[in-house]
């Protein structure tokens, strides 16, 4: 019987130098144990909101759902402790380590809704900070499919990621050019919509559009 494929998003951090932040799965993980992926995640129920008063930059005219956003901005969150949430002035929020490490795990255990984080610090979420690029869906054939959204985002300033091991076994920031050669090589697994990621910020990076082509197939 075919799955329906859950929603889902996915972000790639990006740094100054335009490296980008590839993570390895723990080999104990049921789906895509063992490979480098972006950060990234199923959609939850609590992602899905009315409220939008801590949230800034919303367009009526968006191509995806509100909740793609939040679920992006969580599980990156989550999983890397890279928090996208801004002040009135644009400045990033800084949280003392045990703080931090409170909200990821109540987030993660879904004690609570990312919105409530915005609102317990008074800060919003800037929906230019995800640039949304592409969609992709899981094969029908996989027995765990999503339907993910992929977004793109600069590493605030004087953040950096503390991954979680629960997650992450390994991470890397590395080039997506010298990603691809690492693939190639088979050093670092990866699926198909990790490369098409890849070869779409690279071809950004080269002065090409930030737009995921609408294909599946081999690279």
């Amino acid at each position: 019987m075919m799955v329906n494929p859950r929603p889902a998003s996915t972000v790639i951090l990006m740094d100054q130098m335009s490296r980008v932040y590839l993570t390895k799965r723990p080999m104990t993980m049921k789906f895509l144990g063992g490979y480098f992926v972006f950060p990234g995640g199923a959609v939850e129920r609590e992602d899905d909101l009315t409220d939008t008063e801590y949230i800034k930059d919303v367009n009526n005219d968006q191509p995806i759902s509100l909740s793609h956003y939040i679920a992006a901005a969580r599980e990156l969150f989550e999983e890397a402790g890279v928090f996208l949430g801004e002040k009135d002035d644009g400045s990033a929020v800084q949280f003392e380590p045990a703080k931090e490490m409170d909200y990821r795990k109540r987030l993660v255990k879904g004690e609570m809704a990312f919105i409530e984080l915005l609102k317990n610090e008074g800060c919003h979420l800037n929906l230019k900070c995800l640039q949304y690029f592409g969609h992709q869906i899981t094969p029908k054939e996989s027995p765990i499919r999503f339907d993910t959204r992929f977004f793109l985002a600069e590493l605030p300033k004087e953040q950096y990621p503390k991954p979680d091991s629960r997650e992450i076994a390994e991470a890397i920031w590395i080039t997506p050019d010298e990603a691809l050669a690492a693939y190639q090589k088979g050093e670092m697994p990866m699926v198909f919509p990790t490369l098409l990621s890849l070869q779409t910020i690279m071809s950004f990076l080269n002065g090409g559009p930030l737009m995921m082509p609408r294909y599946h197939g081999s690279l």
